[in-house]
């Protein structure tokens, strides 16, 4: 597999994401270390583990989760390219969490230990960290506040809101469409409703006209609508940095 160059990177090309200055990507061509592929089922970070290595999500997508002792599962949120993965370990050394990948994905590799240089000598950069931070702090804020306060069906749009104008943003639609791979299963861990909820919600949000995730795709005619329903934005996401 040949190795992207930072400058040609697929990701620079995405509305979303800031792109970088040239001195910033000369220092991202040293500071990678390299680029690794894994397959639907890999963990790529794994709960109470110390991971020398952090990533850049460059294709596929991948969930976040946290499991209990007693074996339920709750899932944090769902990864999609452009996302930092491991800085949360990078800082405090072990994982909180565990990465697993549901496609196979494509990733840039960085050293833990070249952090510090990042932050001695790329103050923008390290800046961006810091907002990659205080926006993971804002949706988790958002991701409570949906699960303490809007009811199952809220909740199923406000997630399929979410994904959907991210992949859109991301340029991944196709025919009014975009990939969404994960389960049902999964976004019932993600919003705390039982799979049957979850799957009655879907039924109906379908037989509305609203939504219709099948086959791997999801396909919103009117977000504004969605939106309405999620109480929520119909606005996009906000431009974000990424490494």
């Amino acid at each position: 597999m040949k190795t992207i160059d930072c400058g040609a990177c697929p990701l620079r090309d995405c509305e979303p994401l800031m792109s970088h200055d040239e001195d910033q990507i000369d220092f991202l061509r040293r500071f990678k270390a390299g680029e690794m592929t894994v397959g639907p089922g890999t963990q790529i970070l794994l709960e109470g583990s110390r991971t020398p290595q952090l990533y850049t999500v460059l294709e596929g997508m991948a969930l976040r989760d946290k499991t209990l002792e007693d074996g339920r599962r709750q899932v944090i949120n769902f990864v999609m390219p452009g996302e930092l993965l491991g800085l949360q370990g990078g800082i405090t050394g072990e994982m909180a969490h565990t990465v697993e990948a549901v496609t196979e994905m494509r990733l840039c590799v960085f050293r833990r230990e070249d952090m510090w240089v990042l932050f001695r000598t790329q103050p923008e950069l390290a800046f961006n960290l810091t907002w990659i931070a205080a926006a993971e702090e804002h949706f988790l804020g958002e991701t409570v506040a949906t699960l303490g306060q809007r009811d199952g069906t809220e909740r199923v749009a406000w997630a399929l809101v979410k994904m959907y104008q991210k992949l859109v943003g991301l340029g991944l639609e196709t025919r009014g469409s975009v990939p969404l791979p994960f389960r049902q299963q999964d976004l019932a861990d993600a919003l705390g409703l039982s799979l049957v909820h979850t799957n009655k919600t879907l039924s109906r949000l379908r037989q509305r006209g609203l939504a219709d995730w099948s086959e791997g795709r999801l396909k919103i005619p009117d977000v504004e609508a969605m939106a309405d329903l999620a109480v929520t934005s119909a606005e996009g996401p906000p431009q974000r940095p990424f490494l």
